[in-house]
């Protein structure tokens, strides 16, 4: 074990009560080298990664190829290999400057590798940050690259890292038809996995294609428990620039599919909410452009009133839907907040919550439709845990 020292990857844990816990050391999956480097020599590999692929401060990439591992080619996911693509916009093919070696777009034509893609492999490792949310689309790449390894025999492997909102689950549960890239599986808005345990549940569950199961290897995060308060050094994607976003994330995202602005276009991306409105609160802000993070955020260049929640950093920030009702409540009536009800059914995994809202329920009557079926959830979530509560 003391040979992995180089490679540990130092988070502070925070324990879910808000008390300072001491430091303790995760190691995640990726800097378990002693252990998966024989399972990639002389194998071709592709790697399934972006910018929070590091170990000790080195991308996974350069770090494999300096032990002689052969990585063919890199897939990218949502906001490229480097992590610096605006949110939704198109990802192409290239050549990592660096290596020489070809970079796929996993978020452009395709979603999902061809038969021609794996054609040369034999392995397919993947390493990203996910936070925990159904609709942050990591995990939707992660399904459809298991699903092409099952089709053609190729080995799949995560090198897990904890979940930054692992700490419980909560939110409605997709339905199938309702299936989309922001929902691709029957899990709740936050599902209280790691990426491996949830590629455990896909494959166990029969989740892919005509239930076809991948070959399938995770190699996990060390001295991690689902209570830990993790801190993520490297953002995952452009606009969650800190734990705070990455916490109100499952919370604000139901903002994108109305005219509400939650700070895309500022250096506080999902942790303000305003409207062009003066009405709607004391605190004032205004989105603009922002290379590689908005270039055309809601309301670019309009003042926006509303509330600053980075006043809320030293609270728990689970899903809630309070800040979505309350907002909805300051529009005048007849006029509809939620302006993309087809989004807004995708991004909640069903049209009951929409409903819900426009017939006046409180956050505690909309949870009661959810509750069943997050039940029975949580039961199935029990079977694919690898770490503690």
């Amino acid at each position: 074990m003391r040979s992995l020292i180089s490679f540990i990857v130092v988070l502070v844990l925070l324990s879910c009560s808000g008390n300072a816990q001491p430091k303790k050391v995760v190691i995640n999956g990726d800097a378990q080298m002693d252990v998966y480097l024989p399972l990639l020599k002389d194998k071709k590999v592709g790697m399934v990664v972006n910018q929070t692929a590091v170990v000790a401060g080195v991308h996974i990439v350069d770090t494999l190829l300096s032990r002689g591992v052969n990585i063919v080619k890199i897939f990218a996911p949502e906001h490229g290999f480097r992590g610096n693509a605006d949110a939704g916009a198109t990802v192409t093919d290239g050549k990592d400057k660096k290596t020489g070696i070809d970079i796929v777009s996993l978020y452009g034509k395709h979603k999902k590798p061809t038969k021609e893609m794996l054609d040369s492999l034999d392995i397919i490792v993947f390493d990203i940050q996910d936070v925990g949310a159904r609709f942050y689309t990591y995990i939707s790449t992660m399904h459809y690259v298991m699903e092409a390894c099952a089709e053609n025999g190729v080995k799949f492997i995560v090198f897990d890292r904890p979940n930054p909102n692992g700490d419980y689950f909560d939110g409605p549960v997709l339905q199938k038809e309702f299936r989309s890239f922001v929902g691709m599986d029957p899990i709740p808005v936050v599902h209280g996995l790691t990426v491996g345990e949830l590629a455990y549940m896909i494959n166990g569950e029969g989740w892919l294609k005509d239930g076809a199961k991948c070959q399938l290897r995770v190699f996990p995060v060390l001295n991690y428990r689902h209570s830990d308060r993790i801190h993520v050094g490297i953002k995952p994607s452009p606009n969650l620039p800190n734990d705070l976003a990455i916490r109100l994330y499952p919370s604000l995202c139901f903002f994108e599919a109305t005219d509400v602005s939650i700070g895309r276009g500022t250096e506080f991306p999902f942790q303000v909410i305003g409207y062009p409105d003066s009405t709607f609160g004391d605190f004032v802000f205004t989105p603009h452009a922002i290379k590689g993070m908005a270039m055309n955020p809601p309301q670019k260049d309009k003042k926006c009133y509303g509330v600053d929640l980075r006043e809320t950093a030293g609270s728990d920030n689970r899903f809630t839907l309070k800040y979505l009702l309350m907002f909805r409540n300051k529009f005048p009536k007849g006029t509809e907040m939620i302006t993309r009800e087809r989004w807004f059914n995708l991004l909640a995994g069903n049209s009951t919550l929409l409903e819900d809202i426009k017939k006046g329920l409180s956050e505690n009557e909309i949870r009661s439709h959810w509750k069943d079926e997050l039940d029975e959830y949580g039961k199935i979530r029990k079977r694919y845990l690898i770490y503690p509560e």
